[in-house]
């Protein structure tokens, strides 16, 4: 899971499905494994559960201190890679709607109670009814991105929380053949969202900026939407 390691924080790859802080569904969490692997260690920000990709780790409290007043003060570069629904040609398009958390793990778009929350958008590569696109969330909202792709009616693939369309594979292949007796499985078994790079500040005082490869999954529903364009 790591991707580079100093003396000051660690940056790892999260695979999905692992909870950055205690989960009541898991006894494993991102936080414990990073305890069990340095004692003081002490988790920057989170992603969804079900989100791959980097992640910062500080090893101090002022590693900590440090990086965490960077997202607050929105100095960290974040870009996050979804696949979503429908043929989209963005160009550094802006969503800048108000977001506001219902509890439970729901949020909305709310002009009056919401708060403010800032999303740029980018395609990077178009499909037969899929994009892959590049997107660079100026704030960190509860699901900003979900719910900003969503408003501009490019929902993430298998994002049914916020009307993403579950993907098989026989929506692309024509002559799929599924055998006797058995039900077709996604081909992916989360919403299509995997954090890409994180840039910030060392204490040092130069700008780090690093890549989370994409997990298996991801990889392979790319590999698919390619063949099958």
């Amino acid at each position: 899971m790591i991707l580079l390691e100093n003396e000051d924080y660690i940056l790892i790859n999260k695979p999905p499905f692992i909870a950055t802080l205690e989960d009541r569904a898991s006894s494993v969490h991102l936080l414990k494994l990073a305890k069990e692997y340095h004692p003081d260690a002490q988790v920057c920000h989170r992603i969804d559960k079900e989100t791959s990709g980097i992640m910062a780790i500080a090893k101090h409290p002022e590693a900590y201190r440090s990086l965490s007043l960077q997202f607050e003060q929105r100095k960290v570069q974040k870009e996050y890679h979804a696949v979503v629904d429908g043929v989209h040609d963005f160009k550094d398009r802006e969503v800048d709607a108000p977001i506001y958390p219902l509890g439970k793990g729901v949020a909305k778009l709310d002009s009056r109670k919401g708060k403010e929350a800032n999303t740029y958008f980018d395609t990077l590569d178009a499909f037969r009814e899929h994009t892959l696109l590049s997107c660079r969330p100026i704030t960190g909202r509860m699901h900003q991105i979900r719910i900003h792709l969503s408003s501009i009616g490019a929902p993430i693939l298998n994002d049914e929380q916020y009307g993403g369309k579950v993907f098989y594979l026989s929506s692309l292949k024509r002559k799929y053949n599924l055998k006797q007796w058995t039900e077709e499985q996604p081909l992916i078994k989360r919403f299509a969202l995997h954090a890409k790079q994180l840039g910030f500040q060392l204490l040092s005082g130069e700008m780090l900026i690093t890549e989370a490869p994409y997990p298996k999954d991801f990889r392979v529903l790319l590999k698919q939407l390619d063949k099958n364009r």
